[in-house]
């Protein structure tokens, strides 16, 4: 996909399709009254008609308009103007406005699209970030999911080109938001298409390949893939305690982005990797257990974003953990009141064996100290208890800095993944005393989420450090089940952040 800016007359621009917004008030956006005005009221009348409601996310393609050299204007709906009076609903409303204009060009023979849609009215939206959101959305609307499907795929679509507004002083900042963007979609479809996978083709050997296949492609890239003795050599206790059930045999990988100009201590993602939970010993229920294979989601949300990071050669130096293996129930399998011991050092007592992304975290985690990191990041699809608290709308952050977890959350207000700051206070870490070891690996039902991410911060002491639970927002169920790309919008604009303050 191409993305370029265009400064000439909207009429006379040398395109396939126009896409223009109308309110559902029957109000044309002003780049749509321009196109009218060419036209002799066409546009408008059509509108007054009633043919075209300009619900949120309708289109109404429209041919051989007088006055306007693309052959196809695309009226676009974005509802109730400034609805509730919220900046954020219109934000939501020109992000579905862009998805359904690129969504409907891919319906038809189109291969060049303007998207001359109004500009949201955000804090802090800048040239560069409005160029990477088109094309962030452009490219996640054009994924598709990689089923494995026996029947012939359908046709590619012929969309090639989007092209924006923008102006002299403008168009370099947005032209570089494209890079972003496209780098970001690239990223997030890695991710998508990893998490998608069933776990009989997505096992910790594959994504071990996976990132072989990465440092192949990106000569930034550094890979390291530890294998079950390398492993034990580590003395993650935890982590092999978890695999031990399974026959499929753990990898632990280890990717390193090193940029030459970056001379600051490196930021490390680490990523959950269980390519399927069954719950162990203490299985889960059999509703909804397939989409446990999701529960890799983190590992692959760092494998997708290292590529993205690559993709741009990031003036940062990153290094991405993933601790992947299954969790599988058997006469090996690690059994309730089993005790544990740590790379840290530290034992644990395994109460539900359920519990285990934060065994093989603890970890990974400790793994990341070699690397003398400026700051720890951490995803994993760790407990349905922050499903219970925050639904599929925020991810929740963790983290014993607050500057920290106020950071996240703000680079997931700006790129529309949203976060929410949880507690992880000693209360919570309290709850896990043990009468048999150091510490218990779950807590009760209580403040799930918050105790889980207090086990964690156990093995951070010294560390600056933040988690991030995704298990609401990292994938959803349902008719439209599948991987969401998510929080890998949030995970950029920190990094981008990072990189410019270097």
């Amino acid at each position: 996909m191409q993305f370029e800016t265009w400064t000439q007359p909207l009429a006379e621009l040398p395109v396939d399709c126009v896409a223009v917004a109308v309110h559902d008030d029957g109000e044309l956006s002003a780049e749509a009254k321009t196109l009218d005005l060419r036209c002799r009221e066409k546009l408008s009348r059509l509108v007054k008609r009633g043919d075209f409601t300009a619900k949120p996310g309708e289109t109404w393609l429209v041919t051989d308009l007088e006055g306007v050299r693309a052959e196809r204007v695309l009226l676009v709906g974005l509802g109730a103007r400034n609805a509730g009076g919220k900046e954020d609903l219109s934000r939501k409303a020109w992000r579905r406005a862009v998805g359904a204009a690129v969504s409907a060009a891919t319906r038809t023979r189109i291969a060049s699209l303007a998207l001359a849609l109004p500009r949201p009215g955000l804090k802090a939206l800048s040239d560069e970030r409005f160029g990477r959101a088109v094309a962030e959305v452009a490219g996640n609307t054009l994924y598709r999911v990689n089923d494995l499907k026996s029947a012939k795929k359908p046709r590619a679509h012929a969309l090639a080109r989007v092209v924006v507004p923008a102006t002299a002083k403008s168009a370099p900042s947005i032209k570089k938001g494209f890079g972003q963007g496209a780098a970001l979609a690239g990223g997030a479809a890695l991710m998508r298409n990893l998490a998608n996978l069933p776990g009989n083709v997505c096992t910790p050997t594959y994504l071990g390949r996976t990132a072989q296949d990465l440092a192949k492609t990106h000569k930034s890239l550094k890979v390291k893939v530890l294998g079950p003795n390398e492993i034990k050599r580590e003395k993650m206790g935890c982590f092999l305690a978890v695999t031990q059930g399974s026959d499929e045999p753990p990898r632990f990988i280890v990717i390193e982005h090193r940029h030459p100009k970056a001379k600051n201590a490196p930021v490390a993602l680490v990523g959950k990797g269980i390519t399927f939970d069954t719950g162990g010993i203490s299985l889960k229920d059999p509703p909804l257990m397939d989409e446990m294979k999701f529960d890799m989601s983190g590992a692959a949300c760092v494998m997708g974003t290292m590529n993205t990071i690559a993709e741009l050669n990031l003036p940062l130096n990153v290094v991405g953990i993933i601790a992947a293996c299954e969790n599988m129930p058997s006469g090996r399998a690690i059994k309730p009141g089993d005790i544990v011991t740590s790379a840290a050092g530290l034992t644990v007592e395994i109460l539900n064996t359920d519990a285990e992304g934060r065994l093989i975290l603890c970890d990974a985690l400790h793994y990341a100290r070699r690397f003398k990191p400026s700051v720890v990041v951490d995803m994993a699809t760790l407990t349905g208890a922050i499903v219970v608290a925050l639904g599929v709308h925020h991810t929740g952050v963790f983290s014993n800095d607050d500057a920290l977890a106020r950071e996240i959350v703000d680079c997931g207000l700006v790129t529309d993944d949203r976060a929410w700051h949880m507690p992880v206070g000693d209360e919570y870490g309290d709850q896990l005393k043990s009468n048999f070891a150091d510490m218990a690996n779950v807590a009760g039902r209580d403040g799930g989420s918050c105790t889980a991410a207090a086990f964690l911060a156990k093995f951070t002491k010294d560390l600056t450090w933040a988690h991030l639970d995704i298990a609401g927002t990292a994938y959803q169920g349902g008719a439209a089940k599948g991987s969401t790309g998510r929080p890998s919008a949030m995970l950029l604009e920190f990094l981008l952040r990072r990189a410019a303050a270097r």
